[in-house]
């Protein structure tokens, strides 16, 4: 038995092969996703990565019982999700299931567990579930991508980064002089920034890789570190919400256990510190645990979730 899993985020795309025995996997790297005129490219980057595990592993599709999609934006940026299903299940001839990335990042950080999970990558979601094995349902906070939402994550700590950079180019504050610097670094000049960014379809991307700058000038520039705490104070507000809201609508308890996911969750102690001690200082206190695994990781677990014929789908988070 085989299983695939595969994650399509802002800053890459990943499928990974899982052998029966659970020790053998397979990993391959794709693109990032692009928000287009047209819509997401996720079905794109999707069919292409299956194409390439289909020349290089083509015997495994044959042994596939249970394949599964985390993807960004999946829930608003895909007109009909139903469509990634249908083209998975073309593509894999198995059972299947796709979810927004915040299911797949629960079921990775948390192992199968309750609790709220918070995915800070490009973007920043929370969700939160009783126990993804058993009944109950799935909670969403934000998600709403980096013009509207994604509070904490890699596009919003880059996006008020370059704001701090040109509030002291403008003269307002001099306080973001060396995030401003080390954007004249990466991007050129100040007057040339709406050009490079605003155009791109990948954004979002563009902004949360200026993130990884900030998180470098944090140990000696305090304005980075600022927004490196608010990120975390962001992100844990929305842990809070989320576990509220499951409290207020589930017969089921959701357990006070949450972990934070994603890449830039990994990178810096000043938004972790910040985003523990608003946890702490809940009433009652949330436990922050560590993250078991990542948003692949999750993936695979849906599959095997979906080959072992556990109920999982739920409208507007995972359809099977």
């Amino acid at each position: 038995m085989t299983l695939l899993g595969i994650d399509v985020g802002g800053s890459g795309s990943r499928a990974a092969l899982l052998a029966g025995d659970g020790a053998t996997r397979w990993v391959l790297h794709g693109p990032r996703v692009e928000v287009r005129p047209t819509g997401s490219t996720v079905a794109e980057i999707v069919q292409e990565l299956i194409r390439q595990i289909r020349e290089q592993r083509p015997a495994d599709l044959l042994d596939l019982e249970g394949a599964a999609v985390g993807a960004t934006g999946l829930a608003s940026l895909v007109a009909r999700p139903q469509d990634m299903l249908e083209l998975l299940g073309r593509e894999t001839r198995t059972a299947g299931a796709v979810a927004i990335d915040a299911v797949t990042a629960h079921l990775g950080a948390l192992g199968g567990a309750g609790g709220a999970v918070t995915a800070l990558g490009t973007g920043a979601i929370t969700v939160s579930h009783p126990g993804p094995q058993g009944p109950g349902r799935w909670r969403r906070i934000d998600g709403w991508g980096h013009l509207l939402g994604d509070r904490g994550g890699g596009s919003w700590v880059g996006r008020r980064a370059l704001e701090t950079a040109l509030r002291a180019h403008d003269g307002l504050d001099p306080a973001g002089a060396t995030i401003l610097a080390q954007g004249v670094r990466r991007f050129g000049p100040p007057g040339s920034w709406p050009a490079q960014i605003y155009p791109r379809p990948d954004r979002a991307g563009v902004l949360a890789s200026f993130a990884q700058d900030v998180v470098g000038l944090a140990e000696h520039d305090p304005s980075a570190r600022n927004i490196l705490r608010e990120a975390g104070r962001e992100a844990a507000a929305g842990t809070l919400a989320a576990l509220e809201a499951a409290e207020w609508t589930e017969d089921t308890p959701v357990p006070r256990r949450a972990a934070l996911a994603g890449g830039l969750a990994g990178t810096t102690g000043h938004l972790q510190e910040s985003f523990r001690a608003v946890l702490e200082e809940a009433d009652p206190p949330v436990d922050l645990v560590p993250s078991q695994g990542d948003p692949l990781d999750g993936a695979l677990r849906l599959a095997q979730m979906v080959a072992d014929g556990v109920r999982v789908a739920q409208e507007s988070h995972v359809w099977t």
